[in-house]
């Protein structure tokens, strides 16, 4: 697959390739015609890596960068692996710079500690399984215990409150809606 796939676009890249060592020879309609073909992959190689917004900047500055870098290229290597480096270190970059500007936005939690919620406070688990099933009945909260609380499927739950299995996930169901609604 991965020869099927280089083998497809290695007609795209040598062409590519041999624009820029045209360029690199003094052309410079072939060096403007490789900076324009180089667009669109490198579009696709940026593309969902780095903010909607910053796809263009970064596109900008991988041409750059491979223009500035152009002199590395060995002509007797791919082209593919050599573009596709520079494009990785500037959309690094990008990623960085990102993510920077996202940790310096960043508040302290002490600064929301009047208007958020103790979480630490600690209240049993009881004590909350109890509120949550305030709201239904004594065999729908026998039929909870035994499924969620004692692991038991809902055949063995049938045949210890002596129900129909189809019964029984019709209660349990109706307990589990009465809660959500609660809750």
């Amino acid at each position: 697959m991965t020869e099927q796939i280089s083998n497809r676009h290695s007609g795209f890249y040598d062409h590519l390739k041999a624009l820029l060592v045209s360029g690199l020879n003094g052309s410079q309609t072939d060096y403007a015609a490789f900076l324009r073909e180089i667009q669109t992959p490198l579009r696709l190689k940026i593309r969902g890596k780095v903010p909607a917004s910053d796809e263009e900047d970064t596109l900008q500055e991988i041409l750059l960068s491979v223009h500035k870098a152009r002199h590395s290229f060995s002509i007797d290597r791919p082209l593919a692996p050599w573009l596709f480096a520079v494009a990785n270190f500037r959309i690094q970059d990008c990623q960085r710079k990102f993510y920077a500007a996202r940790r310096d936005k960043m508040s302290d939690v002490e600064d929301y500690k009047e208007i958020l919620p103790n979480v630490t406070e600690t209240t049993s688990d009881h004590e909350l399984l109890e509120e949550a099933l305030a709201g239904v009945s004594a065999r729908e909260k026998r039929l909870l215990t035994l499924i969620h609380t004692e692991g038991r499927s809902m055949k063995e739950t049938a045949q210890i409150v002596n129900m129909s299995v189809s019964a029984v996930k019709t209660a349990v169901f109706r307990a589990v809606q009465k809660i959500k609604e609660r809750l």
